[in-house]
């Protein structure tokens, strides 16, 4: 379950390799854009310049290499052609990256265009719940720590969690232990230990944190309709506290999403 120093180096570079994936999604003015086009992109880039792996493409039968999650789309949107983002909505890319054998996995929920302070409200929140799950990590924490301090912070702030997902250990395989629960109770759980790696990547909604699955058995979307947005690190536990592995330049734990200019031409 722990990584020795090599594995954590070799994470580290993956992790920094899927950080750049990010700050090009970053540069790209998303609206006008398919879903596909933005996976499509994203396979040249990691496959042809960065000479890795996209890690999901064939993944229990998975023919795509992110997941793009629009709106009310929790989780596990398949990208699509006829999927085209517009101003206004928000866009979770989910990736992974594998390089010399080891796997980095994050997410970021984007605002596309000119985005209504509600739906820009949720996406900000998520991503401080995220931070709020990473600052829980240090050796002797305990896995209901992480989850306690997200779930507390969203409810603060109106919103529910969804609890079918979860974080996970990740390293050689794609989904490793333990499962990283975005709720729970503090001092309860396995308790962390130098060397661990895992994913953080709560789900936040607007409405109610029931989900349902759309028959093409991958796309997760709110039971109500509302919206829900998500951000996901990749993250070592240190002997001295935490390591963001899949830190993107610029990024230190503060709100940093950015909003797309609508496509020109």
């Amino acid at each position: 379950m722990t990584k020795q120093p090599r594995e954590l180096a070799l994470l580290a570079e993956s992790g920094r390799l899927l950080a750049s994936v990010f700050s090009l999604l970053d540069r790209t003015p998303l609206a006008g854009l398919s879903t596909l086009q933005v996976d499509e992109m994203v396979e040249r880039f990691i496959v042809q310049d960065l000479q890795a792996r996209p890690a999901s493409k064939g993944q229990y039968g998975y023919g795509f290499v992110l997941n793009s999650s629009v709106n009310d789309v929790v989780c596990h949107g398949v990208p699509s052609a006829s999927d085209v983002l517009r101003d206004g909505d928000i866009v979770n890319f989910d990736i992974t990256l594998e390089k010399n054998g080891y796997i980095a996995d994050s997410s970021k929920t984007y605002l596309v265009g000119e985005v209504n302070p509600a739906a820009r409200r949720l996406v900000d929140t998520a991503y401080d719940a995220m931070w709020m799950g990473i600052r829980a990590v240090r050796p002797g924490a305990r896995l209901g720590d992480i989850g306690w301090a997200i779930e507390r912070y969203a409810k603060r702030n109106g919103y529910s969690v969804v609890h079918e997902y979860c974080g996970h250990g990740i390293g050689r395989e794609m989904h490793e232990e333990p499962q990283i629960l975005h709720f729970g109770k503090p001092g309860t759980g396995l308790t962390l230990r130098e060397g661990m790696v895992f994913t953080i990547e709560p789900m936040l909604n607007r409405g109610r944190r029931s989900v349902k699955t759309e028959a093409d058995g991958w796309t997760v979307v709110t039971a109500d309709g509302s919206l829900s947005a998500q951000f996901e690190h990749t993250v070592a536990v240190t002997a001295s506290g935490v390591s963001v592995l899949t830190l993107r330049p610029g990024e230190s734990g503060s709100r940093t999403p950015r909003r797309h200019a609508a496509a020109t031409g």
